[in-house]
């Protein structure tokens, strides 16, 4: 979960990464430099258009491969002197100022993807896109966009895929299905993108894998979680295990270990993964021996009031509190948890991993549960976690691993073979493997990753005041 690190309002990135490693996977430790201005959660986009909105013939201001720049958070005079010479042509210069940008912030993904970028265009470079939500969610636009940068970075300085390299167009998407429309038909239409890596929101992503699917284009979401995802079609992969795989360790763990077998829902009805993670908690918490307490909370509604929520569930008797809102409406999930003050004790689904959740939380998420598919304390077997601290200068977090593994699964089947057919044939594979920031990507019938969570609570510590520390 790193997090942007540049605008003073915004969380830094590598304060996300702090915290969070965090937003991520974990909230962690920062050096001071990398805790610059991080953006907040203002539009960071170069757009002219509000975030979740497309104008027509502005699909060209949302994608990038070097010739502007889209994380405005994180702009240096080199950076756009880079941009500027970038867009001429001039890739001599364009390496020269995006190096010199990264001596004064490296823990900004996007110039380590446009000095790559500028390194490759003089070969013949292969090409895959990544769409993140930059302008609604800049911290996990920035935690997915370092595990893509460090995975490219890796394969092009030691000798690319059979001798070409490796290029990334970055496309900002705000988590939007109007915005992701235009853009899977964008990409679909460009026969150089081999492959996509994204969406981020499952609605996102849902929105898209339908044109994928239709088009032939392989789509490698790190971060969408929604069942309906699981077995969507051929060309439609994830590098994070089924939500019910996610769900069920959390729901016994506050049944069997906490002792809670009365949990209320609070979720959020427009977000894909979040319904599918509220369904599967509920079916292992009735496994378990626990019991739903039926309330009506909806973080999507306008009219959601956290003070008659929280007064709903505890006059109906219930023991704790599950939470699962849209990647971009955690601050309402925050506010309940500020209403709650302790009083029941919370679980999360795996979306609640944000360095938000820490730096405007505080106490009151203190005891927070929730599952993740990564977290750095557990993979001590792994060169992953500290490659990505020297690099960035933090701790990063889930989203930066899985994000780095689905890049890792395109780069392994590109090495099989260059076409769109023939990356699709290679990940659907029996035997595919592809060397992940843990254990090996390898990909279910369904398209889905195969793996287990680890489970996190939220705790005193840390540069935001507290941290994700994985449950022993």
């Amino acid at each position: 979960m790193y997090q942007d690190t540049n605008k003073k309002n915004s969380p830094p990135p590598i304060v996300f990464i702090i915290a969070l490693g965090l937003i991520g996977f974990g909230a962690y430790k920062f050096l001071p430099g990398l805790l610059k201005a991080q953006t907040s959660n203002t539009p960071t986009s170069t757009s002219t258009s509000t975030p979740g909105t497309i104008a027509p013939g502005a699909i060209a201001t949302r994608i990038s491969l070097g010739n502007q720049i889209l994380v405005t958070s994180q702009t240096t005079a080199d950076k756009q002197a880079g941009i500027e010479a970038f867009g001429k042509g001039d890739y001599p210069v364009a390496i020269q100022k995006f190096q010199a940008s990264l001596k004064q912030n490296r823990n900004d993904p996007e110039t380590v993807i446009y000095l790559n970028n500028a390194t490759a265009s003089s070969g013949s470079p292969l090409k895959i896109a990544v769409s993140v939500p930059i302008g609604s969610n800049p911290n996990v636009a920035q935690e997915i966009l370092r595990g893509v940068a460090q995975a490219q970075d890796e394969i092009n300085t030691s000798g690319g895929i059979n001798g070409a390299k490796l290029q990334v167009e970055i496309v900002n998407d705000d988590n939007s299905p109007e915005v992701v429309r235009e853009v899977a038909k964008t990409l679909t239409k460009d026969p150089s993108i081999l492959a996509v890596i994204g969406h981020n929101a499952s609605n996102a992503s849902l929105e898209a894998a339908p044109i994928y699917q239709q088009e032939k284009l392989v789509m490698v979401t790190p971060t969408s979680f929604a069942n309906n995802l699981s077995g969507f079609g051929s060309y439609i992969f994830r590098t994070v295990p089924a939500i019910s795989v996610m769900a069920a360790p959390l729901a016994e763990y506050a049944v069997k270990t906490a002792g809670k077998t009365n949990i209320a829902i609070c979720y959020d009805s427009q977000a894909p993964d979040n319904i599918s993670f509220k369904d599967e908690f509920v079916a292992s918490l009735t496994a378990a021996g626990g019991k739903l307490v039926p309330t009506i909370c909806d973080f999507s509604l306008p009219s959601f009031n956290p003070d008659n929520a929280l007064a709903d569930a505890v006059s109906k008797g219930a023991q704790g509190l599950m939470v699962a809102p849209h990647v971009d409406r955690i601050d309402r999930a925050i506010s309940l948890a500020r209403i709650n003050q302790g009083k029941l004790p919370l679980y999360g689904s795996t979306t609640m991993y944000t360095f938000q959740t820490l730096k405007d939380g505080q106490k009151s998420v203190d005891g927070l549960v929730l599952p993740v598919p990564w977290h750095p304390e557990t993979n001590p077997g792994s060169r992953f976690p500290e490659n990505a601290r020297q690099r960035w200068g933090g701790i990063v977090n889930w989203r930066t691993a899985t994000s780095f593994d689905a890049t890792q699964a395109a780069i392994a089947g590109l090495r099989q073979s260059n076409t769109r057919e023939g990356l699709q044939q290679a990940l659907r594979n029996a035997s595919f493997s592809a060397a992940g920031s843990s254990e090996d990507v390898k990909f279910l019938p369904t398209g889905d990753r195969a793996g287990k969570p680890i489970l996190v609570q939220v705790k005193p510590g840390g540069n935001t005041g507290y941290n994700f520390v994985p449950l022993r």
